[in-house]
């Protein structure tokens, strides 16, 4: 009975704790400083070089891109996301399991947090979301793991390419997982990958409909065709969407 009644609290506190960074998150009335953490996800000299190029000018982009959308969304702050570049990290957080059940997952997620308050907990700067992104050499992996973004900690762990011509794609990808912190789920059909009509499209009432000229940042591909769609390359060719924007409680009268 006393472990159970230690499960208890400790799942009551995780909950509070969840319910505090979602409202807290989600008010827009000042930046959210997101703290990026780099990380060698291999022992490839190309990898640790790449590392060594980045710096806080790096995320800019992700920056400019959600001050671009809150105009957009007539949103009260002008600078909803200030990017923090911290020091490469050497420590590689906890991998869930590929066939983890409910349960296994759920200590998954409370190991990583722990992992994730272990390594950063003595950041002196504000860390509203921590994103820590394993960089990899495209020539020993040519494609990563599927990055995630948990709201439970306000954690996103980015798998990513260690080359600049990746540089684009690997922003679009820690802005997906920034807004899966928030709240914002996935707009593409995980049997395909293909963006969902309407609120994977970058613009559905577009005439016409295809090709698109953006992507929606949670389906993160733009269509072509009815067929066929090709992943953004950039955040200026991404947009966030209307059923995006109220996930993450932006003003509901924008693009």
């Amino acid at each position: 009975m006393l472990r159970v009644a230690v499960l208890l609290l400790v799942l009551l506190a995780v909950a509070l704790t969840t319910w505090q960074d979602r409202y807290r998150s989600t008010r827009w009335r000042e930046p959210l400083y997101v703290a990026v953490y780099p990380i060698a996800a291999d022992d490839s000299p190309m990898t640790q070089a790449y590392i060594a190029t980045l710096d806080v000018e790096s995320f800019r982009p992700i920056d400019r891109f959600f001050a671009r959308e809150a105009q957009a969304y007539h949103l009260d702050t002008s600078e909803p996301v200030r990017t923090r570049f911290r020091a490469q990290l050497h420590d590689r957080p906890p991998e869930r399991a590929a066939q983890a059940g409910p349960f296994a997952t759920a200590l998954w997620s409370l190991r990583l947090r722990y992992w994730a308050w272990r390594v950063s907990g003595n950041a002196r700067e504000p860390e509203d979301i921590r994103m820590f992104v394993l960089y990899h050499d495209p020539a020993l992996m040519p494609r990563v793991p599927h990055s995630l973004g948990l709201t439970k900690g306000l954690i996103g762990v980015v798998y990513a390419f260690a080359t600049p011509i990746m540089n684009g794609e690997n922003n679009v990808v820690i802005a997906h997982e920034l807004l899966h912190t928030l709240g914002a789920t996935d707009k593409y059909d995980v049997a395909d990958n293909a963006p969902r009509f309407p609120d994977g499209y970058g613009n559905p009432g577009q005439i016409p409909r295809f090709p698109q000229r953006t992507a929606e940042l949670m389906a993160g591909r733009r269509m072509l065709a009815p067929d066929r769609w090709e992943q953004a390359t950039s955040l200026d060719e991404v947009v966030i969407g209307p059923a995006t924007a109220r996930e993450i409680n932006w003003p509901p009268h924008g693009r």
